[in-house]
């Protein structure tokens, strides 16, 4: 079986579990490589205050066979304005098999104008931005246009990974990790989406996080 690589690119103030949830998927068989891309390799601080360290910076990577750009806090609206972040993704997408995001990483793959045309999907509080940018906004867990696979909200990155893991290797390969995961979600609330959740939950978390959608929206704006 080919060896495959895999490139998560971090920043400061990503989200930890945009990364972390499809990184515990898709280590699962021998044949992958997984690799935490820096613009340098200075260590990262996410946005939950978890250190994460790069494997590799942009100078010193292998051609990845997957790309996969997680989402952020505040940290992810100067990612959107970085020309070399930008730049290196463009560069590396004209080769990769899968150009793939989790969350409003989706955003800095439109930043880079590499989901003009596509279908893709984000965190429901950032869809309205992520259309913004020119995407057709399917609002799925998981959206797979052509060569793209885009996840919704930070969780979906399981979904996410483990369909991406059943497009590499197969239906049987992405079972087992799925097993050895145990990932079977009973969840103690059904308030996962704003379909589901109430009408205060809904109106509480995005005023709580009305600075950041702020953030996104001008630079979404900016970009237009």
């Amino acid at each position: 079986m080919n060896q495959l690589h895999i490139g998560f690119l971090i920043y400061p103030e990503v989200i930890q579990l945009d990364v972390t949830a499809a990184y515990q998927v898709l280590s699962f068989p021998p044949n992958i490589e997984t690799y935490l891309i820096g613009k340098t390799l200075k260590p990262v601080v996410s946005n939950e205050g978890l250190t994460l360290t790069p494997t590799v910076d942009f100078n010193n990577c292998p051609q990845f066979d997957v790309i996969c750009v997680p989402g952020g806090g505040m940290g992810q609206v100067e990612v959107m304005q970085d020309q070399v972040t930008l730049e290196f993704l463009q560069r590396q997408t004209k080769e990769a098999q899968y150009i793939t995001s989790v969350c409003t990483g989706s955003l800095i793959l439109a930043a880079a104008g590499l989901l003009a045309g596509y279908q893709a999907t984000c965190h429901w509080a950032f869809r309205e931005q992520l259309a913004m940018m020119g995407v057709e906004v399917v609002p799925q867990r998981v959206v797979i246009d052509k060569n793209r696979i885009t996840g919704a909200g930070v969780t979906s990155g399981i979904d996410f990974g483990l369909t991406l893991l059943g497009l590499l290797c197969g239906a049987d390969t992405a079972q087992m990790a799925q097993l050895m995961m145990e990932y079977n979600p009973q969840p103690p609330y059904n308030s996962g989406t704003p379909d589901t959740a109430d009408s205060q939950t809904v109106e509480s978390l995005l005023e709580a996080g009305k600075p950041l959608i702020d953030a996104f929206k001008r630079q979404t704006q900016s970009s237009c």
